[in-house]
């Protein structure tokens, strides 16, 4: 009799913890409306608009949180607007989501190549080809690609000088009206 309320104790706690993960619905169900939004940014991205491409794929990953395909996306806009590390971050959270990934790990190679950190974007290469075996992968061509090309050349600011240009060689610039 004194077990009866220990084994009833054990009993209610193993129902509490199964019962919440009967609920739950499974990774590749993505919801709808995450869908619609989805498509609605590539579409976007694909026109060239990358403020409604974002904010419809921010919305998509808002729908669903377990969207990979709009991490992907989003990945795709921030490099487009030349930002490799919010890019890089997007892509983590879809290879959270899925490790074996082929488009996340190739774009993210493709970011650490734009950011120039080609040695670690030739590990997700590794990684590419590893789970592409030996058929044929455009993942693995277009990264391989983007590695043998290399970083962008570093953007030059302009020299600004201190000196002042002898009386009568002042370089004048045209009065835009």
């Amino acid at each position: 009799m004194r077990f009866l309320a220990l084994a009833s104790a054990a009993a209610l706690g193993l129902l509490t913890i199964s019962s919440g993960s009967v609920g739950q619905k499974p990774d590749n169900q993505i919801n709808p409306t995450s869908l619609v939004f989805e498509k609605r940014g590539e579409a976007a991205l694909a026109a060239g608009n990358l403020v409604a491409a974002n904010d419809a794929l921010e919305t998509a990953v808002v729908a669903d949180p377990k969207n990979r395909a709009a991490f992907v996306s989003l990945g795709k806009v921030a490099q487009a607007q030349q930002m490799p590390g919010k890019a890089i971050r997007y892509y983590k959270n879809a290879l959270l989501l899925e490790p074996n990934d082929l488009a996340a790990l190739s774009a993210e190679g493709d970011a650490l190549v734009q950011r120039g950190a080609v040695d670690r974007a030739k590990d997700n290469l590794a990684r590419v080809q590893k789970l592409c075996g030996n058929a044929a992968c455009p993942a693995a061509t277009t990264l391989a690609a983007a590695i043998a090309k290399g970083p962008p050349a570093p953007v030059q600011t302009a020299q600004v000088t201190d000196k002042v240009p002898p009386k009568g060689q002042e370089v004048t610039t045209p009065e835009k009206n």
